[in-house]
């Protein structure tokens, strides 16, 4: 099949069809577990050299890759499944492009159109089942209504808030053949501020002694990381990113000031509080960017900018609420006349931003920062790091400076067992970069068998797997308010190195920070898929507190 780059008519199979929508749109990689609900799909990709199609080892594993793939290309990441039980599978995938705001289209085959209401094999309702976690549900009865169905979900997908589709495709639609006419590729509409809208903010601006940024998701997928720089800079104000954000603005730039996150230092919500004017651009000011809707108070002004309008006065009622393209609203607040007297505030608070993140490590600072002070000095600025849910995420987060765009995913989500995969649909859609996820024990685990799939494919990401025997978040949320009563958070001994070795990826072991420098060095230089295990403490429970800490705190 040939790209179609214009409204265009041909006799195609309904599954054909589906395939011509993908190549429309410039799509190169999917992802998928093979089932015999959708074959027909399977047989036209199988005919299309344009894409490639990546077989995972487990329905959630493939969503992960496809999110990932798409918050890192800035294309829809396409994933396909069977019926049910394909389906309830890869659901965590939709719900975390979802509330990520990724683009995805999640092509679901369906039983025979005959069957349907008999509780047929593996039957679910599919688009009543997805309805609550996805932009659109639609099952496609009628072939020829194929290409316009296909076409609408990809044109959902990525306009306004961007977000996940799904589709269901009853097994005996696809191989029917019909006269399938086909639209152009999606072009994402820009809107822009009023003059009216940049005049307010302007005035309002003008009053401000302490005004604040928080960059959020609408920054990467209008690619407007370079319009925030220039704006950030030409009225000195300082940026802060969302949570799981961070490589919306270089963290390493003067105006920098912290990531809004899980376990967020006081200084830096120090910042965020003493703000009398907050800017919310691309962020929908979830529960934990706003640290569960409290951070922002009626005292402080807010200017909330994001492409959808149901974002707008969602969580806060701002004082001027704009509906636009972020891009489009910088270039447009680029105009105003407004006179910095924040400079002071300011500096004070990116250098409380740099103390609390600095990097100098000494022999008393547990492994999981020698590592983030041993990879930034190792990796190439550009290189792209993934993490999974957890609390090893935390020295991440607070340590680890992010200085260019694209080379930060993460699930705001907060699913386990994402990092892995999401490393491989992010090195697909980079492979340029050099990709290195971060899981736990736990996590990993959810989807290890993902690492099969890197080795087949031969995708090389770099996995650390800080392992602590423990799901480590929730034996911290235990401590707190249970203290001593553990239960069900323990978990048993797996050696990951020896997981790695027996699917062919390269594996290691290491309990220093000198051990993971050569371990990491050897796994940069081998280029394959490769996992280090790092063996740390149950007793360093997150970043600042100890499981002694958290007891002697419940017993005061």
């Amino acid at each position: 099949m040939t790209t179609v780059t214009a409204r265009t008519a041909k006799t195609l199979t309904a599954a054909q069809a589906i395939v011509e929508c993908i190549n429309i749109e410039g799509i190169k990689d999917v992802f998928c577990v093979p089932g015999e609900s959708y074959l027909p799909v399977l047989d036209a990709l199988y005919d299309e050299a344009n894409i490639h199609v990546i077989s995972a080892r487990h329905e959630s594993g493939a969503a992960f890759m496809a999110e990932a793939y798409a918050k890192s290309s800035l294309k829809p990441g396409v994933v396909l499944a069977t019926r049910g039980v394909g389906a309830a599978n890869l659901s965590i995938g939709v719900h975390t492009a979802y509330q990520d705001s990724t683009p995805m289209v999640v092509l679901l085959g369906q039983v025979h159109s005959k069957f349907r209401g008999r509780e047929g094999f593996q039957e679910v309702d599919l688009d009543q089942y997805f309805k609550h976690i996805a932009k659109w549900a639609v099952e496609v009865n009628e072939p020829e209504r194929m290409p316009e169905l296909v076409q609408r979900a990809f044109r959902i997908a990525q306009t306004g808030r961007p977000g996940p589709v799904v589709i269901s495709l009853p097994e005996d639609v696809l191989s029917v053949e019909a006269e399938m006419e086909f639209g152009p590729a999606t072009v994402k509409p820009r809107p822009a501020p009023s003059r009216q809208e940049a005049a307010a903010v302007e005035e309002l601006l003008s009053t401000a002694k302490k005004p604040l940024i928080i960059a959020g998701g609408g920054i990467k997928s209008s690619q407007a990381e370079e319009s925030l720089l220039a704006f950030a800079e030409k009225y000195s104000l300082p940026v802060m990113a969302a949570f799981r954000r961070h490589d919306s603005f270089p963290n390493d730039h003067p105006l920098y000031v912290g990531h809004l996150g899980l376990g967020t230092n006081k200084e830096i919500l120090k910042t965020a509080e003493d703000a009398d004017v907050i800017l919310a651009l691309g962020t929908r000011l979830s529960e934990v960017t706003t640290q569960d809707y409290k951070l922002i108070s009626s005292e402080q002004k807010l200017i909330h900018i994001d492409i959808c309008y149901e974002t707008i006065g969602k969580v806060y009622a701002p004082d001027i609420g704009i509906v636009a393209d972020i891009g489009e609203a910088l270039h447009a607040l680029r105009q105003m006349n407004v006179t910095c007297t924040w400079d002071s505030w300011v500096k004070e608070r990116h250098h409380a931003y740099e103390n609390i993140s600095s990097l100098n490590v000494s022999h008393n600072d547990v492994i999981n920062k020698h590592i983030m002070a041993l990879m930034e000095r190792t990796l190439s600025n550009d290189a792209l790091l993934t993490n999974d849910a957890g609390n090893f995420a935390g020295w991440l987060h607070a340590f680890y400076p992010f200085k260019e765009k694209h080379t930060y995913v993460g699930p705001t989500s907060g699913a386990m067992g994402y990092g892995m995969p999401a490393a491989l649909g992010a090195k697909l859609a980079h492979p340029e970069k050099k990709v290195v996820s971060l899981s736990g024990d736990g996590g990993f685990m959810m989807t290890a068998q993902e690492l099969e799939t890197a080795v087949r494919y031969n995708i090389p990401v770099i996995c650390l797997v800080f392992n602590n025997q423990m799901y480590g978040t929730i034996r911290m949320h235990q401590e707190i308010h249970y203290p001593e009563k553990v239960v069900a958070t323990d978990l048993g001994s797996v050696s990951f190195k020896q997981l790695a070795i027996s699917v062919g990826a390269d594996g290691y072991q290491v309990e220093t920070a000198d051990e993971f420098a050569e371990a990491f060095k050897m796994a940069l230089q081998n280029n394959r898929p490769a996992v280090i295990e790092i063996l740390t403490e149950k007793e360093q429970i997150s970043v600042s507190s100890t499981i002694t800490d958290l007891r002697n705190r419940a017993t005061k």
